[in-house]
């Protein structure tokens, strides 16, 4: 049997996944976890999307050189937005006249499903650092180029720093907003949980993930209990923008997988958890 085996077995393991929480509890418990999965996050669509109406218009005029798609998701939601000023296929015409560039697989399959050739993919793990190194290995240059940004959530200020630095002339175009779920009584006993000490492997998969769990414990007026609680949790974390989050909000990251994907994270938990059983 592997180190990994059942690494996770009599191991409470905490996952803040939403979209994907049926398969995430699946992962844990094949690896004999014991999983309580509960969803952090909700993805709001931004209703009234004058950016992205705007970025239709401006891109139908052929002002920009550069499209940034950050996120599957936000791919498919922008063509959705887009549709209310121009027909789909205008849209896309329009695409294939500029530079499109895609941070990772997700965003590449939205843009083949709209029959976009995306001209740059960024490697992993698709952080905004792998994305600006990716640029600048591939010789685009940026400079006086009109770019179109396609955020998602809160704006990546380091990422559009960076464009800016080379040049850029960037047009942000938010497309959705994370927000806490509608019903946060789960979350709320995840702080509870953390904060009695019946966790004991937290695994984190977006960066939003850590902040509104805070945001809950701030609220409950339980954010120093479950800091100390999480001092005391081994925490994985799916990936490096996941990590660098966790540390802006002084919270420790014990391992990330190789690859920023949640199969791989939940058998490298298995496999440190195995090598810390192993230490005892």
């Amino acid at each position: 049997m592997s180190i990994e085996g059942k690494g996770l077995s009599g191991v409470r393991v905490l996952s803040l996944e939403g979209r994907r929480a049926a398969e995430m509890a699946k992962l844990i418990e094949n690896y004999g976890g014991e999983a309580t999965v509960v969803p952090s996050m909700r993805e709001v669509p931004i209703d009234s999307n004058k950016e992205a109406q705007d970025f239709a218009r401006r891109l139908a005029q052929g002002e920009f050189q550069v499209v940034i798609f950050l996120t599957g998701v936000g791919a498919r939601e922008l063509a959705r937005v887009v549709e209310t000023v121009t027909p789909r296929e205008e849209f896309v015409k329009q695409l294939k006249r500029t530079t499109v560039i895609a941070r990772g697989p997700k965003p590449v399959a939205a843009l083949k499903e709209l029959g976009v050739p995306v001209a740059l993919t960024v490697p992993e793990p698709n952080t905004w650092r792998d994305l600006l190194a990716a640029i600048d290995a591939q010789k685009i240059s940026l400079q006086g180029q009109h770019v179109a940004l396609q955020e998602y959530g809160e704006p990546n200020r380091e990422l559009l720093a960076g464009l800016l630095d080379r040049g850029a002339k960037v047009m942000q175009v938010p497309v959705y907003k994370w927000d806490l779920p509608e019903d946060t009584a789960p979350l709320e006993l995840v702080v509870g949980k953390i904060s009695h000490g019946e966790i004991d492997l937290a695994l984190f998969t977006t960066s939003m993930q850590i902040v509104h769990l805070l945001k809950v414990a701030k609220d409950l007026k339980m954010e120093d209990a479950l800091r100390e609680g999480l001092s005391k949790v081994v925490i994985g974390s799916i990936g490096p923008v996941t990590s660098e989050e966790m540390r802006e909000q002084r919270i420790h990251v014990d391992f990330e997988p190789n690859h920023p994907k949640m199969g791989y994270l939940v058998n490298e938990a298995a496999r440190q958890m195995s090598l810390r059983k192993s230490a005892k």
